[in-house]
């Protein structure tokens, strides 16, 4: 197989992907427009959006990876289950990982934010909020990679070629949507 035709497949099978993935950012950027109020009454909380995103990205990104490695070497079957110990070793890290950045990046948001003088919701609300949107998220994301990963290789696609562009799009879209869940959780909690 040539050069030109491996690109051409690889192209091929991203860009269904890869248009879903700017509209899924488009949507994210509407629903962090309408997020004014959660905005203002948790100041600090933007500073966070960039944070909670690339996290997902990350940890998400990387689930994908090792699951694709896996089925790439014949080392985990390409079944739709959690039967399989690697897979939920895989799964398990992702969301631990994922909830403990999400910790830690409200600490350090927090830690900025006072270190400048700027505005900032007490601690504790910025870590519901993180951890709202950590563990929804990291359930949400886990389900899109997870079936993503393995029906695209169960129907002969490149299962590296589809995790990129489909965790940053459901990364977006999910961040978001949680971090609004995540603020609206503290503010009824009145941590804020």
């Amino acid at each position: 197989m040539s050069i030109r035709a491996v690109a051409r497949d690889a192209y091929g099978e991203a860009l269904g992907v890869l248009a879903l993935s700017a509209v899924g950012g488009l949507f994210a950027g509407v629903v962090l427009g309408g997020m004014e109020r959660e905005l203002t009454v948790v100041p600090g909380l933007l500073v966070l959006v960039p944070a909670l995103l690339a996290t997902r990205g990350n940890v998400y990104g990387s689930l994908g990876a090792r699951l694709a490695t896996g089925l790439h070497q014949g080392l985990v079957e390409p079944d739709l289950s959690l039967d399989d110990d690697r897979v939920r070793a895989a799964v398990t890290a992702a969301m631990a990982n994922g909830v403990a950045v999400s910790a830690v990046a409200a600490v350090l948001g927090y830690l900025v934010l006072l270190g400048l003088g700027r505005p900032a919701a007490p601690l504790p609300g910025l870590l519901v909020v993180a951890l709202v949107a950590g563990v929804l998220s990291g359930i949400g994301l886990t389900v899109v990679v997870v079936v993503a990963v393995f029906l695209g290789y169960r129907r002969g696609m490149n299962p590296d070629t589809l995790a990129g562009p489909v965790v940053t799009t459901t990364g977006d879209v999910i961040g978001i949507a949680t971090m609004l869940a995540g603020a609206r959780v503290a503010i009824a909690l009145g941590v804020t």
